[in-house]
C-alpha cells in the first residue's frame, strides 16, 4: 500500500504493508533510527514520536493511519547545530545514563511542554509515567523539563 506523509517536515511516499507499525516504516524503510523499539506494546514509551501535534507510542500506530499526517521524529526536533530547549536541558542536567530511553523520553517532555508551558511536578509525572527509565534518571528528567520550560518562557 503507498501511504503519503509527511516526517520531520518532508513529504514522504512508502509502500509498506497497511498495517506495519510506524516505528518500522520510521527505522527499517525511512532509516530514521532515532526511534528505539523498547516493548512493542506502547508500555515503555521509546518509540514515542509527535503525530500531527501529539505524542503516541509508533509501535502501536499503523502505517495506513499516518496517511497525509505529520510525524516528527527526535531527529526533526532540533539539529545539532541548534538544539531544541528540552535536548539542551538534557545535556545540561545530564538526564542521559544508557540513553536508549531519551528519544521518547525527549518527544513525550517536548509535547508536554507545547500544552502546559510551565508544568507543575505532578503534571511533569502525570506526563512522563508511561515513559520507563531503566537507569531511574526521573528526578534530573523532572528537573530538565523545569530547566527546558524556563528556556522556552525566555
Amino acid at each position: 500500500m503507498k501511504i503519503g506523509f509527511t516526517v520531520n517536515g518532508t513529504p514522504q511516499e512508502v509502500d509498506v504493508a497497511a498495517d506495519m507499525p510506524l516505528l518500522w516504516v520510521l527505522r527499517d524503510v525511512l532509516g530514521l533510527t532515532g526511534t528505539k523499539y523498547g516493548c512493542g506494546a506502547a508500555l515503555c514509551g521509546a518509540c514515542t514520536v509527535h503525530m500531527d501535534g501529539e505524542a503516541v507510542r509508533s509501535c502501536q500506530v499503523w502505517a495506513e493511519d499516518v496517511a497525509g499526517r505529520e510525524v516528527l521524529t527526535i531527529e526533526g526536533l532540533g539539529r545539532p547545530e541548534a538544539l531544541h530547549a528540552v535536548q539542551e536541558a538534557w545535556v545540561e542536567q545530564q538526564v542521559a545514563q544508557c540513553g536508549y530511553c531519551q528519544s521518547g523520553q525527549i518527544m513525550q517532555a517536548a509535547a508536554l511542554l507545547a500544552k502546559t508551558p510551565a508544568p507543575s511536578d505532578a503534571q511533569i509525572d502525570a506526563a512522563m509515567e508511561g515513559n520507563l527509565c531503566r537507569c531511574g534518571t526521573y528526578p534530573r528528567i523532572r528537573a530538565a523539563i523545569h530547566a527546558a520550560a524556563a528556556k522556552l518562557e525566555g
